[in-house]
């Protein structure tokens, strides 16, 4: 097989957007479910600390998290000159799942809810406060990351099943 640019591309986006989609999978089923018997407080302080991880910049995650998107990009542009029939559909398929059904999501909805919990100043709330918080907060962030979960899941196998065919 003459390994192609368009190759690489999909190879890179596979890599990248697996990362993707392992994180998320984590938080859906293992982090999210760990701190759900906390109290309010403990709650809300443990994601506080987690999401402050992502907040500050760190570049794994920047790198993984960035280079999927531009990685996605890059690959449905080549694959867009290049491909036709099952193949580009695929390949539209999967990036649309990725840009808007895990990406979109995330910026719309996801940060927004991490944003509100930066801000706050949970040491200063009262119980019944932190408990009509992470009401609004944690019901909305679990379905989003649930649905960007899902869209995650099928891009990355179309993704794969794309570089089969090739």
């Amino acid at each position: 097989m003459i390994m192609t640019s368009l190759h690489v591309t999909l190879l890179l986006s596979i890599l990248l957007c697996s990362l993707v989609t392992g994180l998320l999978f984590g938080f859906a089923v293992v982090v999210m479910p760990g701190i759900a018997n906390l109290d309010d407080k403990e709650f809300l302080l443990a994601f506080k600390r987690m999401d402050e991880i992502i907040q500050n910049d760190q570049p794994l995650f920047i790198l993984a998290w960035g280079g999927s998107i531009l990685s996605v990009i890059a690959a449905l542009i080549l694959g867009t000159m290049n491909l036709a029939g099952v193949q580009l559909y695929l390949l539209w398929v999967a990036s649309a799942l990725y840009l808007f059904g895990v990406q979109l999501p995330t910026f719309r909805f996801n940060i927004p809810l991490n944003n509100s919990l930066q801000n706050l100043q949970i040491h200063s709330l009262n119980e019944s406060e932190l408990a009509l918080f992470r009401t609004e907060f944690e019901m909305p962030w679990n379905r989003w990351n649930r649905f960007r979960t899902i869209n995650a899941v099928l891009s990355v196998s179309m993704l794969l099943i794309l570089l089969v065919q090739l």
